[in-house]
């Protein structure tokens, strides 16, 4: 009878979970329902999941709207015609057309209307009318009654309390962005879409029991399901699994001739083993396809990262999917691939923002056809997202909305904010809207029509309408294809140093990379600037902490700086253990033997592995499992207290007494918890080492690369800063020699036209275009005449410095601007040359010199690049204090109180264990070196931050493990001096 239900993905408009819906009907004793979310059918898998809990038989549909107008619904007899709706939206979704007023007919589903949209004499096979319980009065005198063969029952489900219907409006309020009070009745539900029970439904109906029937015939034939067991990606990449098989060996094989040479027995046998579990698990064409992606992507001259658990095979690093060699990290293959694994696994690429699409476009191309979506997201209501929402529905003023986020005190019973906080707490976690996820490509066999319609979201590809979780219960192995900016700055880098060295680079010889001598004195000093993951102040300090000069101190590194290990306070335990070795107690001759390397501290989630394997003796399939369902994704309890039982009782067999055995099940159980993967800080510390050596050897092309991939730790002027540190000489941007974005030529840094703030982004690629073009701007008439160049554009570019090739001081260039463009306004960029050029400007016709100042560069550069060019900071006070010491001097001032200036790069707050606000923060002194300070409580509140800019800073230097910092006791904004 309930041809038309709704979960709440059916968005702004269901309520209830798919679990909730077919709770509600078990309740009513109904035995089947049609699941019809809105333009939507993401919610079939739970769907299926929560109906063979109940022994309820479920029926797919999709219902069709354009905005809160109701189209029709199609129900899908079959999985076939499940197939053909999802097509049908997908279609629409994918061109952008208007869903139409009649859809096609379909082989093997039925389309719906409410009654009262269309005549008999209008409907097609396989149409019918569907009519609800508050329809029967009007069809009592409608002479439908002749046609009863047409007509179904159509019941909308949409809630099931009085508390969900209040709930359903406002979610109908806060879709049409409108008041609650504006809402038209026919932009939300009736109060009766809800559940009758099977002898309600025969009553209401009783004097047509031909549409009962004819309801539940149709039901009857109707049969849905979807397999849940076994993967549902491309099973082949050969065309055959015998095919795919061969071709996995013959690459890894040469691969490892690559890697490791022809002897090395050790990953001849690892090698034969993953081929093994590989094949048996039908993971062949997943390896190949992935493959396939990196070898088209270093064909075009893409530089990767392979990252997270796949990092644990040899096969993946042998086919140049990552860059860590799993055998000398003593990684485990059974972390990534085995046949306990609740979840299946995938690998983690990541390419430059700029090759990222690149990349996507040749997957679509060469496995697509219907067969490859971006994975999707759903984004949930959240908290503050929620009283947003709703107080703009009651029409309340911003400031009140921000008053009931900022301070949710218990509100007055009956109150407005009573009622918001109510709702909300009903839309807490409930979905809001579809989008992206971060980089999941799925690779299906069957068209994935199959599983659910697609999106065309503004990224420009298809994308399914359900999330990674969705996709793993179904069997999807996805490929997460994402990209960083860490990896963009080393692409460039290497181009840049081809451009102007002309030397060729092979940075993924890593092995080289680790090796060298210089590039780990640069780890050591904790001169990591722009480099991938070790830049950050914190990152920094632990390098220095740790003395860091080798690959597997940095990949302890990149794992304990991790927020769940720092906060647990084994970061701190770790590096008291590296300074101090011998004082470290191992529990049994074992646990030495797996944990030398990080001093007894499970830092790894392959650590717990190996603890649960060589101490207690559980197969490395288990002990992953185990190492899962500790760290909160067991898939069920009876096999997490099997394991369990198994780790103890095995402890038992080999002597070991309870109180050994309990003690180490209690570190495994606390490291477990946060614990980072290996083979995921591995990927890391090589994309590091490879960033540290483009510093180390290239440091003008690397810091150019940085600035121009954006998106680092600090801001463009502290990576300017670097570069004029190591050597670079900084212009600000010139029409004749800067590029949209920053070029080097030499030691000559010139900063693009992307960073001048307001230039309009088509005339900032338009002049250094016209200049390849055309040659060399010859005076300002001539850029003028060749760019179309508006006034209010043009003096930006002035003021900039942009024109200081042609000899003129700032004053009477922008004389020569008014005098060009002055008569005009606001003009658009066009590339057309005046029909008789003006004639230039003679020197007989030239201003008198006018006074300039280098102060006014500078605060034109602070307003227009956001940092000085001409000068720096410390130049621009007012005071020649400098202080009493250098950064490169505090670890001789160890609790000694100093004063030193710095100008202010960034700071951190937290909260101290009072609760009250504290901060880190870092500055550079005047030899642009770093130093960093601890602001406590009473003394933040004294003397807070205030904004970018100078300091001067009174404090106590302290030291930790050799780093030294300042405890700030004053701190005071220092004045800048002031235009002439």
């Amino acid at each position: 009878m309930y041809l038309n239900c709704h979960s709440y993905y059916s968005l702004k408009y269901g309520t209830m979970s798919v679990e909730d819906l077919v709770e509600a009907a078990s309740k009513k004793g109904i035995t089947s329902f049609v699941l019809t979310d809105i333009n939507n059918s993401g919610g079939m898998v739970d769907l299926i999941k929560a109906c063979r809990e109940k022994n309820i038989k479920p029926v797919a549909g999709i219902e069709f709207r354009i905005g809160s107008k109701y189209l029709y619904t199609g129900i899908a007899k079959n999985n076939k015609g499940f197939e053909q709706l999802n097509n049908f939206l997908s279609e629409h979704n994918i061109k952008h057309l208007a869903l139409p007023k009649q859809p096609e007919l379909l082989s093997d589903a039925i389309w719906v209307y409410r009654f009262g949209q269309k005549q008999f004499s209008e409907l097609r096979e396989n149409e019918f009318i569907g009519i609800r319980i508050s329809d029967i009065n009007l069809f009592l005198t409608s002479g439908w009654e002749n046609y009863i063969e047409k007509i179904l029952i159509l019941q909308p489900v949409t809630f099931e309390t009085a508390q969900d219907y209040e709930t359903h409006t406002h979610l109908r309020a806060i879709a049409e962005n409108t008041l609650i009070s504006m809402l038209d009745k026919d932009e939300f539900a009736k109060e009766d879409e809800h559940f009758f029970s099977p002898e309600e439904i025969d009553e209401k109906f009783m004097l047509y029991p031909s549409i009962i029937e004819n309801t539940k015939q149709f039901l009857s034939s109707c049969s849905f399901d979807l397999t849940l067991e076994g993967s549902k990606n491309k099973k082949t990449f050969t065309g055959s699994h015998a095919g795919d098989k061969t071709e996995l060996a013959r690459l890894a094989n040469a691969g490892m001739l690559k890697r490791y040479g022809s002897e090395n027995e050790t990953a001849k046998k690892r090698i034969a083993h993953e081929l093994k579990v590989i094949d048996d698990l039908k993971f062949s064409a997943y390896f190949l396809i992935t493959q396939d992606i990196i070898r088209y992507s270093m064909s075009q001259g893409f530089y990767h990262v392979g990252r997270g658990s796949g990092a644990n095979s040899i096969v993946a690093y042998c086919l140049n999917i990552t860059d860590v060699d799993p055998i000398e990290l003593d990684l485990y293959f059974e972390r990534f691939l085995n046949p306990k694994r609740s979840s299946p696994p995938d690998f983690d690429i990541d390419y430059s923002w700029k090759d990222r699409d690149a990349v996507i476009d040749y997957i679509f191309s060469k496995y697509g056809n219907g067969h490859v979506a971006l994975l999707g997201n759903i984004n949930t209501f959240k908290d503050r997202s929620i009283i947003r929402e709703l107080g703009k529905v009651f029409g309340l003023p911003k400031e009140e909305i921000d008053n009931l986020i900022r301070d949710p005190k218990v509100p007055e019973e009956g109150s407005l904010a009573e009622k918001i906080y109510r709702i909300g707490s009903r839309l807490s976690a409930a979905p809001n809207h579809r989008s992206i996820h971060a980089g999941g490509i799925l690779i299906s066999e069957k068209p994935l029509s199959a599983y659910t319609a697609l999106d065309m979201p503004p990224k420009g590809y298809p994308t399914v309408q359900w999330d990674m979780y969705i996709a793993s219960d179904i069997g999807f192995e996805k490929l997460d294809i994402l990209s960083q900016r860490g990896i963009g700055h080393i692409n460039d880098a290497v181009h840049l140093v081809y451009k102007t060295k002309g030397v060729i680079l092979d940075i993924h010889n890593v092995a080289m990379l680790k090796s060298d001598e210089n590039v780990c004195l640069q780890l050591e000093s904790g001169n990591t600037i722009g480099c991938f993951y070790v830049e950050s102040p914190a990152m920094r300090g632990l390098l220095k902490k740790l003395r860091c000069k080798d690959y597997l101190t940095l990949v302890a590194a990149s794992s304990i700086i991790r927020p769940g290990v720092a906060s647990s306070g084994m970061m701190r335990e770790y590096i008291l253990r590296f300074h101090n070795p011998g004082s470290v107690k191992y529990l049994h001759p074992i646990m030495e033997e797996q944990l030398k390397e990080t001093f007894g501290v499970m830092v790894y989630q392959e650590d717990v592995i190996k603890v649960c394997h060589h101490f207690a003796g559980l197969d490395l399939a288990d002990a992953d499992v185990l190492r899962r369902a500790m760290s909160g994704k067991h898939r069920g309890r009876k096999e997490f207290d099997d394991i369990r039982d198994r780790f103890f009782s095995n402890c038992t067999e080999r002597g070991y007494s309870d109180e050994l055995s309990n003690e180490v099940w209690r570190q495994v159980e606390s490291f477990a918890s946060y614990s980072f993967s290996k083979a995921h800080s591995a990927s890391y510390a090589v994309e590091s080492y490879q960033s540290m050596y483009l510093k180390t050897y290239y440091p003008l092309e690397f810091m150019v690369a940085v600035i121009n991939n954006f998106g680092g730790f600090y801001s463009t002027w502290v990576y300017v800063n670097e570069a004029r540190k190591a050597g670079g000489v900084i212009h600000v941007p010139d029409v004749n020699l800067s590029d949209h974005l920053t070029n080097i030529y030499e030691d000559d840094i010139y900063l693009g036209f992307i960073h001048v703030s307001t230039l309009e982004q088509k005339l900032a690629q338009l002049i250094p275009f016209e200049r390849l073009k055309n040659g060399n701007y010859t005076s300002l008439q001539n850029f003028v005449e060749r760019t179309g160049v508006g006034l209010e554009q043009l003096l930006l570019l002035v003021r900039v410095g942009a024109f200081s090739a042609f000899n003129k001081g700032k004053k009477e260039l922008l004389w020569d601007a008014y005098m060009l463009k002055g008569n005009t306004v606001k003009e658009a960029l066009v590339l057309a040359s005046p029909l008789f050029p003006l004639p230039a400007t003679t020197d007989n016709e030239r201003m008198p010199e006018l006074y300039h100042d280098v102060i006014d560069d500078v605060y034109d550069e602070l307003e227009l690049l956001g940092f000085a060019v001409s000068q720096t900071m410390f130049d621009m006070l007012q005071t020649g204090f400098r202080g009493d010491s250098t950064t490169e001097n505090l670890i001789k001032l160890v609790g000694k109180s100093i004063r030193i200036v710095g100008q202010y790069v960034t700071y951190k707050p937290v909260r101290a264990k009072n609760n009250k606000h504290m901060a880190f923060g870092t500055f550079i002194d005047v030899e642009s070196n770093f130093f960093d300070t601890t602001h406590f409580p009473s003394q933040l509140a004294a003397y807070p931050f205030k904004g970018a800019g100078m300091y001067l800073i009174k404090g106590k230097v302290v030291e930790e493990f050799g780093f030294p910092s300042i405890e700030v006791e004053k701190m005071a904004k220092l004045q800048l001096k002031l235009k002439k």
